[in-house]
């Protein structure tokens, strides 16, 4: 991982928004980490990814941004890519990278984490944690809150989402053909499940962008939809599953 103290946090580097535009800060709430209390009002989510000027242009992969909106468009976090030129030039999808998660005030409220892994791709060689990605969540900085792990399957993506102890409370879906792009005009849908996969409590979608969007950049959109009771923890890590999944399954340039 690269330095950060050479080019500051990058938390700190939030674009500014019309306050109008702003989600109202909610007050604090008593066990709940600090910048987490928007999801206490909200059941969806929605992720813009920022179309990159230069990517568009040259196919050069930049770090990626994204907004992150509550159902009214209105804003309520930032999400910034930190990672080393090398790994986005060699790597591309599989690079090692740091997700910075901002509040509209610039703290960062969210900070994950992917380690490069060159065996990743296959989904029958990862029973193991050798090959499988694992990503820590932390909420602040330095304070684990669970964790996002790839999951063995011979036939269609499958992630669990694990507390702080480890242990699997929710598994998301993928479907057994995963398709997008100009030629794909329509959702791609991953249906977030309890833990034993018995039911469906909510779904992660990757959001159709429109002919041009689609054939000059690689940025996309999701939509997230979860309970409103569900544990603010727990839509925090759903957030963050989001940012794997698309660099996994919708990073073009490789």
């Amino acid at each position: 991982m690269e330095n950060e103290n050479q080019t500051g946090n990058p938390a700190q580097q939030t674009p500014a928004v019309p306050p109008g535009l702003w989600m109202e800060k909610p007050p604090a709430l008593e066990g709940v980490p600090p910048g987490l209390e928007y999801l206490a009002q909200l059941d969806q989510l929605l992720i813009h990814q920022q179309v990159e000027l230069l990517e568009a242009v040259t196919g050069f992969e930049t770090e990626n941004r994204y907004a992150v909106k509550n159902s009214l468009g209105q804003q309520c976090y930032f999400a910034r890519e930190k990672s080393g030129l090398c790994m986005r030039l060699c790597c591309g999808n599989k690079r090692g990278f740091q997700m910075h998660i901002a509040d509209n005030m610039g703290n960062e409220v969210i900070h994950l984490y992917r380690q490069f892994r060159c065996c990743v791709g296959c989904c029958w060689c990862i029973k193991g944690d050798i090959c499988a990605f694992i990503v820590p969540v932390e909420s602040p900085t330095g304070v684990p809150i669970g964790r996002i792990i790839q999951l063995w399957s011979s036939w269609k993506p499958r992630f669990a989402i694990q507390n702080e102890r480890n242990e699997t409370v929710l598994v998301i879906q993928g479907p057994c053909c995963i398709c997008s792009g100009p030629c794909c005009p329509q959702d791609v849908p991953f249906e977030v499940m309890t833990a034993d996969e018995s039911q469906s409590v909510g779904q992660i979608a990757r959001q159709y962008a429109g002919i041009g969007k689609e054939l000059f950049t690689d940025a996309t959109n999701f939509g997230i939809s979860f309970p409103m009771d569900l544990d603010i923890k727990l839509k925090a890590l759903l957030l963050s599953a989001t940012f794997l999944i698309d660099m996994m399954f919708f990073e073009k340039n490789d």
